[in-house]
């Protein structure tokens, strides 16, 4: 989010092809040895052969059994009815939560992987919390949030619910309720009612305009675009996409999936303009996306 504070003016353009990022090991990337070129649209930014083999070491995965670091479990809250269980390093503090967006979240317990995951498992079979939300479900979230003190609320009762299950892991130690909430980080009071989508990158295709605030892997941008009149409201077009006024800022806010960015050489835009398409928003939590990643 420091890369892309308020107010940073954006003008870049993808460059030849998007290729997959490859594996990461000792916290270094290895470069795809099968150069593969990947869907401009997909959050993933692998192809199915790395990705694959980053599974074969991986918590979320079930393969890392033997990690000796301490995990803690947490319910984050992306809006009403959106609360979720997870697990993360300990040693990660928040970092989890702010990559996945959670407008607030609590910590559960702290203790082994196993019995982490295991809390994880006894909160989704006993009381049907899920381990995610898809992208769709926690934008249109945003848009409806009711005060801190209600989030708060939410989070404490499951967190209650959830301590007094039986079948607890005895080597999770509790940790006391306390909430933290991400407005004033995320900067959400700078979402607008109204909120179009980007699209993906093509070759050559290009993004300006102003960043308003990021959140997670979102980035709300203010564009300046090449259209029509620049209209959310009413300016849904053949296809569900949306116009922006040429050469101006218009009044159309898009978020862009920074995702999506992964793999692609950008280089400065050449135009003035913003070309990737833009589309309307799901106004339904979880219409039209597939599920993010585990935790």
């Amino acid at each position: 989010m420091s890369l892309l504070p308020a107010g940073k003016w954006l003008a870049f353009a993808a460059k030849g092809e998007r290729l997959c990022l490859g594996v990461r090991r000792a916290d270094r990337w290895i470069v795809c040895p099968y150069g593969a070129v990947l869907d401009g649209a997909s959050a993933k930014d692998q192809c199915a052969r790395c990705a694959q083999l980053d599974r074969s070491r991986s918590v979320a995965a079930d393969t890392m059994a033997d990690d000796p670091r301490p995990y803690g479990v947490y319910l984050a809250y992306f809006g009403p009815g959106l609360l979720k269980v997870g697990i993360t390093a300990v040693e990660r503090g928040p970092t989890r939560l702010v990559e996945q967006g959670a407008v607030a979240y609590a910590w559960l317990g702290r203790g082994p992987l196993m019995a982490a995951r295991r809390a994880e498992t006894l909160l989704g079979s006993a009381l049907a919390v899920p381990d995610r939300f898809t992208k769709a479900a926690k934008r249109a979230a945003r848009g409806a949030l009711p005060p801190v003190p209600d989030r708060a609320a939410e989070l404490a009762q499951l967190h209650d619910t959830a301590r007094a299950l039986a079948g607890w892991p005895e080597t999770l130690d509790p940790v006391e309720f306390a909430c933290a909430d991400h407005t004033e980080l995320f900067g959400l009071d700078r979402i607008p009612g109204e909120v179009g989508e980007l699209g993906g990158m093509t070759p050559g295709a290009e993004v300006v305009g102003e960043v308003l605030t990021g959140v997670g892997a979102d980035v709300y941008v203010r564009l300046v675009g090449g259209g029509g009149e620049a209209e959310v409201g009413g300016g849904v077009g053949v296809g569900g996409e949306l116009g922006v006024g040429a050469g101006v800022v218009g009044s159309v806010v898009a978020v862009m999936d920074a995702r999506l960015l992964s793999g692609w050489v950008l280089g400065a835009a050449e135009g003035r303009v913003t070309t990737v398409s833009v589309r309307a928003a799901a106004r339904v939590a979880g219409e039209g996306d597939g599920q993010e990643g585990l935790f």
